[in-house]
């Protein structure tokens, strides 16, 4: 299996790290990027484009990244902010007033980010074609139920992130997040990464499918705890409907599921675009592309939000405002970095200690949803190259 694409000398670890998730760790097709100071140090791609293919993956091909677009979601809202557009403190009522039902009013914008608002399920879930309805889907969420007092406690909000930013977005700015991402931040950053994929891309996404794993690989265990495997297992947990707030789960090589836009679960982006992006979250990017986070706004996104136990994951997480932050269950590089993980594969992450800005991209997805192995043993290659330096 061939390797392509380069390192900058001191990042070779990085390089046959990548090698080792194809040989040991079952790759089937992925890239990996790095940026460090704005200038990218790591460009690796291999195998094949499509999970059930061969056709060699190639440079600039992209995949879904499912929940790894939190991340760049989070960056509208926070820009938004830095803006002077939106009041973080604010109640989501006052931009939403449908929100306000059934004891929601006094949410504030930052519950959402924070995983904090409550209602990370939906009574009645919505179908996949429903789901790509952005008003279908506001209308559910507004009028759902929290399932714990808003700004109380945290629970992953898998699935119904999508509605809560995409709606606060849409009533703020008048355009859908996914044109938002599109005109203020991919475009003006150069990075390949979209939200509701242009028919004129679509020949560049692979398709992607669930692969197995090792029960240990790399050192990280990838088979879940007792009590985590019981909470997915249980369709009474807020695990398992947080997870099914879609239901069925969509087919994400359907050219109608690509084309929407679903902040939550459904961007699409290459390892470079993902990289890239994190890399203008802290500074600026070679070739033009500028910083978009003010040092005030890259304090917000780090800033310590919600930390402990997980009423929808069951394991301690911590975030930031819609950042996952450094921690057991999401390891990134250092205490100073922030990012976001997609389920069973992708992650993008900034770390701005080091200077350095993370993406890595695959086709075949896996079990874990906050840590995967083949990230890891990627990141860990990073902390060696960068210790050494």
């Amino acid at each position: 299996m061939d390797v392509n694409g380069a390192v900058a000398e001191g990042f070779e670890p990085v390089r046959e790290a990548f090698v080792r998730n194809f040989q040991a760790l079952g790759d089937r097709g992925a890239a990996v990027a790095v940026y460090r100071d704005g200038r990218r140090v790591v460009d690796l791609w291999g195998g094949s484009r499509d999970v059930d293919g061969t056709a060699p993956w190639e440079r600039g091909t992209a995949q879904v990244v499912r929940s790894a677009t939190k991340g760049v979601a989070a960056a509208v809202l926070l820009l938004l902010w830095q803006r002077g557009e939106l009041d973080l403190d604010a109640p989501v009522g006052a931009y939403w007033p449908q929100y306000k039902a059934a004891g929601k009013e006094r949410t504030l914008v930052r519950d959402l980010l924070a995983h904090r608002a409550g209602v990370p399920v939906l009574d009645r879930p919505l179908t996949p074609a429903e789901a790509a309805d952005p008003d279908l889907g506001a209308a559910a969420v507004a009028a759902q139920a929290p399932v714990w007092e808003p700004g109380t406690d945290h629970g992953y909000h898998a699935q119904t992130y999508s509605w809560l930013t995409g709606e606060l977005v849409r009533r703020v700015t008048g355009r859908s997040i996914g044109e938002w991402i599109a005109g203020e931040i991919a475009g003006p950053v150069g990075a390949d990464l979209w939200l509701g994929l242009p028919a004129e891309h679509a020949a560049r996404v692979g398709r992607v499918g669930q692969t197995e794993a090792p029960a240990r690989a790399g050192g990280l265990r990838t088979r879940p705890k007792r009590a985590v495997a019981d909470a997915y297992a249980d369709p009474g947990s807020l695990t398992r409907r947080a997870f099914a707030a879609i239901t069925p789960m969509p087919d994400e090589n359907d050219p109608a599921y690509r084309a929407a836009a679903l902040p939550a679960s459904n961007g699409i982006a290459t390892a470079d675009g993902l990289a890239r992006f994190y890399a203008s979250l802290t500074g600026e990017v070679e070739g033009g592309g500028a910083r978009l986070f003010r040092p005030e706004t890259l304090a917000a996104a780090r800033g310590e939000r919600s930390a402990g136990a997980d009423r929808v994951l069951v394991v301690n997480t911590r975030f930031g405002l819609g950042y996952m932050l450094h921690g057991a269950a999401s390891p990134l590089l250092s205490p100073t970095s922030f990012g976001h993980p997609g389920r069973g594969g992708a992650l993008g992450f900034a770390d701005p200690e080091s200077g350095i800005a993370f993406g890595y991209v695959t086709n075949g997805f896996r079990s874990s949803v906050t840590a995967d192995a083949r990230a890891q043993a990627l990141v860990r290659a990073v902390r060696t190259a960068i210790t050494a330096a």
